[in-house]
């Protein structure tokens, strides 16, 4: 009996608590104005030659601001599926026969660059389809959202997360 009246007594502080609806809160303070927390977002084709060193650095068209980070997507076909591409986070591995071969970036808040890691494969030996007209995305993911709960190697969600649509690539070349 006295499970029973436990049982009735947490059923009815379920239904008060769940029935207690008030009015809404005040509006929240409003943003301040032109504030945009999207980063800046390009895409640029690369070609790995011997005379680029199989490397290309790029200049962002506006500084970053210490502490925002940057995530390069490579697109890339998809194994199992041929002819269906996906945007792919560098670095990213390919186990050839000639070796290992890893694209990889690095940045500064200036410029960031492209290029074949070094391995123990002779570049020049590489097919074409890994080293011409290859097409990257660099997204700058400011400081504040860093910290955000997302799986970055998730392209669609990290797209999601920044607001970012297609229309906002620019497009920029290497530098001279």
């Amino acid at each position: 009996m006295k499970n029973i009246n436990l049982l009735i007594l947490a059923l009815f502080g379920m239904f008060v608590f769940q029935a207690c609806e008030g009015p809404e809160g005040p509006q929240g303070i409003p943003g301040e104005p032109g504030v945009n927390i999207v980063g800046s977002t390009y895409e640029v084709e690369v070609n790995f030659t011997s005379a680029n060193n199989y490397a290309e650095v790029f200049d962002f068209t506006e500084p970053l601001v210490d502490g925002d980070a940057l995530l390069v997507y490579m697109l890339e076909e998809n194994p199992a599926f041929p002819e269906t591409f996906a945007w792919r986070l560098v670095p990213q591995t390919f186990y050839l026969e000639q070796g290992i071969l890893v694209y990889n970036f690095d940045y500064t808040v200036d410029d960031f660059s492209i290029f074949l890691d070094n391995s123990p494969i002779d570049f020049t030996t590489l097919d074409p389809y890994y080293t011409t007209d290859l097409l990257f995305r660099a997204v700058v993911v400011p400081s504040d959202l860093i910290q955000a709960r997302v799986d970055y190697t998730d392209y669609d969600a990290t797209m999601k997360l920044l607001n970012i649509s297609e229309d906002d690539f620019v497009r920029i070349e290497p530098k001279k």
